[in-house]
């Protein structure tokens, strides 16, 4: 009796948690994609036996990060709802080059970094955990230690450019990506990498310093060969030009400058309105920006909002809120999830913390992006901001028959606010603090929700109370009760 009472009791509790099964990585649009970025050296050493030149107290040298160690990091990253990862450069670099941009041989993976054996062993592991891997692709230069930098035959394969940014930008060679010969010498790079690997897309490097002309021929050409491909673009200096790029070439998506600093701004700060964000979005490329707070080269988020006083798990609930409900792709900065701080270059490129961390913003982590998955309206939906008020607004996003309503309050004062171009006899379910707004007497509905905080809403039809649920815990409680009356009636008998 007592193996039955549990079964049934078991049953019915797992029935109300069961979940849809997410989208498996080849049906996947890069839409739905949630991409976390991995600075390869500076993330987690799983090989001790490759650390040639490493010294972890040199901020120059190499610190141990290797392919390995982001295998032993995947079940971690799957929990916290990452879906691609985007690793930086893995060709053979040069001297101090951890970063990957000092390419000296394109045909040849970085040996602190492992093999391509070790690569494609991360890209089978990362595709049984339904993930996608994307490799950062320099196209605009090369160390200058690169042999093909002396070669006088291609002399005119590089010209004079001023880089400007990271100080080693002065230790690389132009290409003249306008030489047909450069061309072809990088498309039969990237066919040899999307031919030796089963990568899933490349996030190309420095688009805004390319020739559209070129980025349309090599793009156009990764997707004969892979249709499938993802092409993302990384941003250097300036996002004016990705438009252009966008409308002109195969590339999906790219990194919005402009976007990312106005989150940055508004989010490290109560009381600065979120509808600050909205205008910006409104110049944008919507739905084809990559959204990102920071990045290898940037302060660390968290250490800007720190500094002003803000809580941390706060403060990122509300920025994440942000990303993954709007249009866009959302691509962390590996360490976010901890969260780590940093200011200077060496502090933003430490290896990851994992041993330390917020286990509440970790498990919003999972939240939020376990919500984007669950409905398409967050991935593909009109987007349009329905109501401010203080530094609250209220966002709106439609697809097909699903209307979401995304509140986000960056105010240090509760917010609410009416909406009245909902037909009657409707409710707003919340999905993150477990809120529900009804239909008033005057037909508005009004949401409200504490400073600092944040819901997403599903409407839905009015429901009245969830008769199911009650008696189905009705059931639970019978069945329940029923069991101890049975079982201390049996005792009674064998006392007696």
């Amino acid at each position: 009796m007592k193996k039955i009472l549990g079964l049934i009791v078991i049953a019915m509790m797992v029935s109300l948690y069961i979940n849809e099964p997410v989208a498996v990585a080849e049906e996947r649009q890069l839409q739905e994609e949630i991409v976390y970025q991995i600075m390869v050296d500076r993330f987690n050493n799983g090989d001790y036996e490759n650390d040639n030149t490493s010294d972890v107290d040199n901020p120059h040298a190499y610190h141990g990060g290797d392919i390995e160690g982001i295998i032993l990091k995947l079940d971690a990253l799957q929990e916290i709802g990452v879906s691609t990862i985007s690793l930086s450069p893995l060709m053979d670099n040069a001297e101090n080059g951890y970063h990957g941009y000092l390419i000296e041989d394109f045909y040849n993976m970085e040996e602190q970094f492992g093999t391509i054996d070790d690569l494609n062993q991360l890209i089978e592991e990362a595709h049984a955990r339904g993930m996608k891997v994307v490799m950062e692709f320099v196209t605009s230069y090369v160390a200058r230690s690169n042999p093909i930098v002396t070669d006088a035959a291609k002399e005119d394969w590089f010209i004079e450019h001023n880089q400007t940014g990271p100080e080693w930008l002065t230790n690389v060679a132009t290409f003249n990506l306008e030489n047909p010969e450069v061309e072809q010498y990088i498309i039969d790079v990237a066919e040899f990498w999307i031919s030796e690997t089963n990568l899933d897309g490349f996030k190309l490097h420095a688009v805004d310093q390319a020739p559209v002309q070129f980025l349309a021929d090599l793009t156009s050409h990764m997707k004969e060969i892979k249709p499938d491909f993802y092409l993302l673009g990384d941003i250097l200096e300036t996002d004016e030009n990705s438009g252009q790029i966008l409308d002109n070439t195969e590339i999906q998506a790219i990194e919005n400058i402009t976007l990312s600093q106005t989150m940055r701004d508004v989010f490290s700060e109560p009381d600065k309105p979120v509808s600050e964000i909205y205008e910006a979005w409104q110049e944008s490329n919507k739905e084809q920006d990559i959204l990102f707070l920071d990045d290898m080269s940037t302060e660390r988020f968290t250490q800007t909002f720190s500094e002003n006083g803000r809580n941390a798990v706060t403060t990122w609930t509300l920025a994440l809120t942000y990303m993954y409900t709007t249009p866009g792709v959302p691509m962390l900065y590996q360490g976010s999830e901890i969260p780590m701080y940093g200011k200077t270059p060496e502090e933003v490129q430490m290896l990851v913390q994992f041993n330390s961390g917020e286990p509440e913003l970790k498990e919003f982590y999972d939240r939020i992006s376990a919500l984007r998955s669950q409905f398409p309206a967050l991935q593909y939906g009109d987007f349009e901001m329905v109501g401010s008020s203080g530094a609250m607004s209220v966002f709106k996003r439609t697809y097909e028959d699903e209307t979401l309503f995304i509140a986000i309050n960056n105010d240090s004062e509760s917010q609410y606010i009416r909406l009245s171009d909902i037909e009657p006899g409707m409710e707003l379910r919340g999905y993150l603090g477990d809120n529900l707004v009804r239909e008033e007497d005057n037909g508005e509905y009004r949401i409200g929700i504490p400073r600092e905080s944040v819901e997403v809403y599903k409407l839905q039809s009015y429901s009245g109370f969830n008769w199911g649920l009650i008696g189905l815990a009705g059931g639970i409680m019978a069945v329940f009760i029923f069991g101890i009356i049975y079982l201390s009636r049996k005792q009674k008998k064998r006392e007696s």
